[in-house]
């Protein structure tokens, strides 16, 4: 089937759930009679999300699956297969969600994990943090930032425009999908782990948002 038309249907079979859809949650009512009509406005008052019908609605996320493992367990039966996913949605506009799942086959646990990964959605400062560039683009993290998961340790330093992502492949999409364009890294630890070095460094893009910014970085962030 022509692409085109593949995702051109699958936005037809959406667009019916989410009409369809009746929301379980107050924030889900709203969201639908559109009296919410921004994620930010949910970022704000820091509210949980428990239906990912909400941010279908609000975002148009990209996702891709960013780790497949295959696991086996040993019953009376025989042996008994079953997949752990994992699946990363963005909007490549600052915000990012990570999601994983398990099940006894594997596109049944992706569509698991990306409903997952839509209720755990981070959002991201960006800027143009490094000293080397004096642009008002929000091409990169405003400040150094570090994060960790397990034994994986990731810091991210702001970089001058066209540096490009000099990060390591596991980590690539992450920073595309969080819409962070230029930036330099520095890790340690387990790093060949995929899942936790990916882990790892969602956690250090969240304290953009979480750590105070000096009054200059702080203008450069309101830039547009």
């Amino acid at each position: 089937m022509d692409p085109e038309l593949r995702a051109s249907r699958a936005a037809e079979e959406k667009e019916k759930e989410l009409t369809a859809w009746i929301p379980k949650t107050r924030l889900g009512k709203k969201v639908k009679a559109g009296e919410i009509t921004s994620i930010e406005e949910i970022f704000k008052e820091n509210t949980p999300v428990q239906e990912p019908e909400i941010i279908d609605i609000l975002l148009n996320l990209e996702e891709t699956v960013v780790d497949v493992k295959k696991t086996t367990r040993v019953v009376r039966a025989g042996r008994k297969f079953s997949f752990r996913v994992a699946v990363l949605v963005g909007n490549k506009n600052g915000v990012i969600g990570l999601g994983t799942a398990k099940d006894a086959e594997k596109w049944p646990a992706v569509k698991k994990a990306a409903r997952k990964a839509k209720l755990n959605l981070v959002q991201i400062a960006r800027s143009c943090g490094s000293w080397e560039c004096t642009c008002s683009i929000q091409h990169s993290v405003p400040f150094r930032v570090s994060g960790k998961n397990a034994a994986a340790r990731i810091t991210l330093l702001p970089a001058p425009r066209g540096v490009g992502l000099v990060v390591g492949d596991n980590i690539k999409d992450v920073l595309r999908f969080a819409g962070v364009s230029d930036v330099w890294c520095k890790v340690t630890g387990a790093t060949s782990t995929k899942l936790n070095f990916i882990r790892a460094t969602i956690d250090a893009l969240s304290k953009t948002t979480k750590m105070k910014a000096s009054n200059a970085i702080t203008k450069k962030m309101e830039r547009r």
